[in-house]
């Protein structure tokens, strides 16, 4: 057996539902990981690797993961903008479809961009550094930092308040203001 399919069955064996976990915190879709998942072993694998090693591969697998997600959602976005001249208009679903979404946090990831949903994932689940993360998806340090700014900002809209054990703020609320209150309450 070649060296790289003994590598390809390993990393399968031993790591596939830390990538299909992985992969549906990118995209949201149990069927969509699979096939991001199936998609970035292709790609990894495709070409010989010298020395690819099980924890080296899963590190192109998880970044496949990424960038093929990102590629599907352009690819998308660029037929929405063009479908019309091919095809009539469905017809409008039905908006109690969109009311049994899952979970609030599920809810709101899809809100974000695919980009902004990498930068989270990436941060919050893979614990990478904005550096990291920066290097990783090809992007600038600074445009990594707007990216989660953003999405943070629309997962508190969301959410309401999120702590954040890696970040040093502090919230501290309100007092409210009254009359004649001249003590805290102890």
């Amino acid at each position: 057996m070649a060296e790289w399919q003994d590598t390809m069955e390993r990393l399968v064996r031993d790591r596939e539902r830390a990538l299909l976990s992985y992969a549906f915190l990118v995209c949201g879709d149990a069927s969509k990981a699979q096939d991001l998942v199936q998609d970035a072993l292709v790609r990894t694998f495709s070409r010989e690797r010298k020395g690819l090693t099980v924890v080296t591969a899963e590190g192109y697998v998880r970044r496949s993961i990424t960038s093929v997600y990102i590629d599907e959602y352009r690819r998308a976005q660029r037929w929405q903008r063009v479908q019309h001249l091919f095809r009539e208009e469905e017809p409008s679903r039905d908006p109690v479809h969109a009311v049994e979404a899952g979970s609030d946090v599920h809810a709101a990831l899809a809100t974000l961009s695919p980009r902004e949903r990498a930068c989270v994932v990436l941060r919050y689940f893979d614990d990478l550094t904005v550096p990291q993360i920066a290097r990783h998806l090809g992007l600038a340090e600074g445009t990594v930092k707007r990216y989660l700014a953003d999405a943070m900002g629309r997962l508190q809209l969301a959410l309401g308040e999120i702590d954040d054990e890696n970040e040093q703020t502090t919230v501290t609320p309100p007092r409210a203001s009254g009359k004649g209150n001249d003590h805290e309450d102890v």
